[in-house]
């Protein structure tokens, strides 16, 4: 009882504190449900809601003391049905093979692939032969060989010939799941089509108008900014990245600025900002109106208005929606008479956030955006509570300053969860934000804004020429310091526990008092050990049986210089491995017999045979070791074969060799039924 007893004078300590970790037991509730195996059976719902039910009765029963522990119960447990509920929802048909043929769909969305092609995403889908009941809700087709050719506008049906394919699952056991986040997308297939894409029906009046203004605006934005300025300030405004090529997303990337292109809070905070002080400034200037009416909140309820404008036109995506959802609370905060910028204001957009679309929780935008908002936050309130906010230094200066630590604040805060999704560290990012954050928020937002007020007028020109020095100077920073030598590092991917580790001892950082501050650095020392701890696989076998990675000194030698490309560089990406896909298989230990790959690993002799010729000869000397092919096969007895049919069943395949030599494998998809998305 003593110990309880102290239990309950902690929690009494932090009483009026302990809000924003509602938002952490509710985030930790759906991520029990994500971490799971399989999915719960009807029973198992049962037993959750009645769970759920009981820990609200004693939380309403019991006294105040009594009600945080219930409350430790009751939260994660309602993340957790939010989490089911939202995965039943948003269920729909997804393709289970492959499908070549007329593709007839009308175009919701166009942005671009990884190989840089331009990528239609369809609704109200036909394929040849496939009943309506099993067709697809959405797919998303790249075209290639398009160069040239007009693309299809928002709203209009297309029809094309294309391959289509179920969305892909993890490239290696434990990794980064396509099939998962294209069942909240809903998406049931995606596929390439080489022959052009024919525009069957024009749009319906009315239908997908957002969506028609918004790419409008994006090409007279092209037009009157021609080249990567115009590209970017797309991007920037209405969220269109369709003509930005890799070579300037690789040297964003490279110098963590890429943040700059994400419709986020970043650009919601400045655009939101910077309406609210200028009507502000505007209305202080008229004394008959700021002594009679309330400005600040007049001020406040434009900024919102014109926030949710900017949400409506940027195309509504995860990262624009959760910024907005974070302006919205301060906002509201505003109007309430409340403290505008506090932990809880950060706790609740959180909630709505997940609430909303519970998956996010899983994905980097997420992580790192309230990462750094609950860092900053966190730091101002720390320096606000000794007086430091205050400051004799010039206002030039004390705004650098400002900057500078915000910057580092917001990089420090991400920089791990960067790290463990991308695999990669830029070493000059903060000096790089430094240079150019500076000028969204004083030129290039505010040239914005000037551009979305003279549209009407067809007068937009002038706000984007404004927009274009600073633009031009954000490109040139990225160029330069990207080529800069060590400019970026790899590292490793860490084990499934070490980013929950580092959320839980960033929480304690910024939620706790006192000393239980020092508690952080048992959670934050794990995850550390753990991620030095993170082993590779041996051996790496794609879903399709056209790739096979095996670890040596020298790094992952793959089988074939080409193919599979996709998960190929997710292998090395996860190794810290910043070498090409043909690089990676000139390395030594492959060597060709006939038209057979052949690696000894010591304890083991992987064939590879690729295309059907192949396939039959690693089949007919499967006797040596473990064959790989890509092409279905009808395996003798004794044999051990991974064919398309058998990855199929068990997703891509890893292999770990314990000191004896002796191996241990591990699938993408585990034993048992899985998850509704991976069926």
């Amino acid at each position: 009882m003593p110990r309880l007893q102290r239990l309950i004078q902690t929690f009494d300590t932090h009483r009026g504190t302990l809000f924003p970790w509602v938002a952490v037991l509710y985030g930790a509730g759906i991520g029990l449900y994500f971490a799971l195996p399989f999915e719960p059976a009807p029973a198992e719902w049962l037993m959750a809601g009645a769970l759920t039910a009981f820990a609200g009765v004693l939380s309403a029963v019991l006294g105040p003391v009594w009600r945080p522990l219930t409350l430790c119960l009751l939260i994660p447990a309602l993340g957790f049905l939010i989490a089911g509920t939202r995965t039943s929802a948003v269920a729909d048909n997804v393709l289970t093979f492959r499908y070549y043929g007329p593709v007839e769909g009308r175009v919701v969305a166009i942005d671009r692939s990884q190989s840089d092609a331009v990528r239609l995403t369809l609704d109200r889908v036909r394929l040849r032969d496939v009943p309506p009941e099993r067709t697809p809700g959405r797919v998303r087709v790249a075209l290639h060989g398009q160069d040239g050719l007009p693309r299809p506008g928002p709203g209009t049906t297309v029809v094309l010939t294309g391959h289509l394919s179920p969305p892909g699952g993890p490239v290696e056991p434990g990794g980064y799941d396509f099939r998962r986040h294209a069942w909240y997308l809903g998406l049931g297939a995606v596929g390439y089509t080489r022959s052009p894409a024919l525009e069957f029906l024009a749009a319906e009046p009315g239908a997908l108008r957002i969506l028609r203004l918004r790419m409008a605006m994006a090409d007279r934005v092209r037009a009157d900014l021609p080249g990567r300025a115009g590209a970017f300030a797309a991007a920037i405004t209405t969220g269109d990245r369709s003509a930005l090529d890799e070579a300037t997303l690789e040297n964003l990337r490279a110098t963590n600025l890429a943040h700059l292109l994400a419709i986020s809070g970043l650009h919601m905070g400045l655009l939101t900002g910077f309406v609210f002080a200028a009507l502000r400034i505007s209305m202080a200037l008229v004394p008959g109106l700021a002594l009679r009416r309330p400005t600040k909140k007049i001020a406040a309820v434009a900024a919102l208005m014109s926030g949710a404008a900017y949400l409506a036109i940027s195309g509504n995506n995860v990262a624009t929606e959760r910024a907005f959802i974070m302006v919205a609370v301060m906002f509201l905060a505003v109007l309430a008479d409340r403290q505008a910028v506090s932990m809880r204001s950060v706790a609740l957009a959180a909630l709505v956030v997940l609430t909303l679309r519970p998956e996010t929780l899983l994905g980097p935008g997420f992580q790192m955006s309230f990462a750094a908002t609950t860092a900053l936050v966190a730091v101002y309130g720390w320096m606000r509570e000794r007086d430091w906010s205050e400051s004799r230094w010039p206002k030039a200066v004390r705004y650098a300053g400002g900057v500078a630590l915000s910057s580092a604040v917001a990089g420090i805060a991400t920089a791990p969860i960067a790290a463990a999704h991308f695999n990669q560290v830029p070493h000059y990012g903060l000096l790089a934000n430094l240079l150019s954050v500076p000028l969204m928020g004083l030129v290039i937002m505010p040239a914005a804004v000037l551009a979305a007020v003279l549209w009407p007028l067809g007068l937009s020109v002038l706000g984007l020429k404004l927009m274009e020095p600073g633009i031009l100077w954000i490109l040139a920073v990225s160029d330069r310091i990207a080529d800069w030598p060590g400019a970026l590092s790899q590292v490793w991917a860490p084990g499934p526990w070490v980013l929950p580790l580092i959320a839980l001892g960033g929480a304690m950082v910024a939620g706790l008092k006192g000393r239980l501050r020092a508690a952080a650095a048992m959670p934050l020392g794990a995850a550390l050990v753990l991620w030095s701890l993170a082993e590779r696989p041996d051996i790496l076998v794609a879903e399709s049986g056209g790739q096979v990675g095996v670890l040596t000194a020298e790094g992952r030698a793959v089988s074939r210089p080409r193919g599979d490309g996709f998960a190929v560089s997710n292998w090395l990406e996860n190794d810290g491995d910043g070498a090409a896909q043909d690089a990676a298989a000139a390395r030594g230990g492959w060597r060709l017999e006939g038209r057979v790959r052949v690696y000894d690993t010591g304890s083991l002799r992987l064939l590879h045979g690729t295309g059907k010729a192949g396939a039959k000869e690693a089949l007919a000397r499967c006797a040596e070791g473990v064959v790989i092919v890509n092409q279905p096969v009808d395996a003798p007895p004794g044999c051990v074969v991974h064919d398309p049919k058998s990855l199929a069943r068990s997703g891509a395949v890893a292999v770990f060799f314990d000191e004896s030599g002796a191996p241990r494998i591990e699938t993408a998809r585990g034993q048992g039924p899985g998850r509704p998305w991976s069926q």
